[in-house]
């Protein structure tokens, strides 16, 4: 049996590869993860009440949040369809330098786009904490979020997520595998941060900080009243010197109550608030978040 052309592999992998409506805050992408309807996407790209895919033959489908979990920034989506195109998951750990990548995925309304490059490397990232990303020198734009990253087989290496400097990020075929068996870590706090510098008026040196840029409304954060722009600068342990710490605070499992300090609008005065973790998210994320 002759083996595929390029032009195949890229054609199947559209075909596998959906648009995803959520919240009027513009379209993502997502994989047709199994043939009974399973789709997997990006968390950040499922934030409004309704969340429809649209498949790669037109038809459109309502979908139901199966999973969300913000911090490993994934989603399991559920559509009423059968026989679907499902995609093939590589087993990420073998996956080197060097080799050649495909991404597919909807950027800036264009339906099914294709880029090309190849990976750069396989690991953590400084400033990212100690998740493993694939990453590659493939060129995204806003609408690639959740759609798939694929060898030169057309086999699923990652999920598309994000772009630091001119490198595309994905989530590795393995953590998402990890992810469909064990389900959501009960450590989401609701925010997307970014790391800052904060000067000290007592003195040359600053202090490192995560401001928050988003929370999501229900959210553990949103609930301990934590606003955008509001600074954390650590537990009542220990203070956070890196975005792995805030990661590292929020480890376990159950109810439980996590102490933070931060700063809002005034760098001389610490605030500290009590958040509680661990609590079952809220129903419009178990229904279509």
């Amino acid at each position: 049996m002759a083996e595929p052309g390029f032009g195949e592999i890229a054609e199947q992998l559209r075909r596998s590869t959906v648009l995803v409506h959520s919240g009027g805050r513009g379209a993502g992408s997502g994989v047709i993860w199994s043939s009974d309807g399973m789709v997997v996407t990006n968390a950040h790209v499922v934030r409004g009440s309704r969340v429809n895919v649209q498949l790669w033959d037109g038809r459109e489908f309502e979908a139901a949040v199966g999973l969300r979990d913000p911090r490993r920034d994934l989603a399991q989506l559920r559509i009423d369809a059968a026989n679907l195109p499902a995609a093939s998951a590589a087993d990420s750990s073998i996956v080197r330098p060097g080799e050649l990548v495909i991404a597919i995925g909807n950027p800036m309304g264009f339906v099914g786009a294709l880029a090309t490059g190849v990976i750069h490397a396989v690991g953590p990232l400084r400033g990212l904490g100690f998740q493993s990303w694939v990453q590659a020198d493939v060129r995204l734009a806003p609408g690639n979020s959740g759609g798939p990253l694929a060898n030169a087989h057309g086999r699923v290496v990652g999920i598309n997520t994000m772009v630091a400097g001119r490198l595309a990020l994905a989530i590795p075929s393995n953590s998402v595998r990890d992810f469909l068996s064990a389900g959501p870590a009960s450590g989401w706090l609701g925010v997307t941060v970014q790391p800052v510098a904060i000067p000290q008026p007592s003195s040359a040196r600053k202090t490192f900080g995560l401001v928050i840029l988003e929370i999501e409304p229900g959210s553990p954060a949103d609930l301990a009243s934590l606003l955008p722009g509001d600074i954390l600068l650590g537990t009542d342990d220990q203070p956070f010197k890196g975005i792995e710490d805030l990661a590292g605070a929020l480890e376990g499992s159950g109810p439980r109550v996590l102490r933070v300090e931060f700063l809002r609008g005034d760098y001389a005065r610490i605030h500290r608030v009590a958040v509680k973790l661990g609590s079952p998210l809220p129903a419009r994320s178990l229904a279509a978040a």
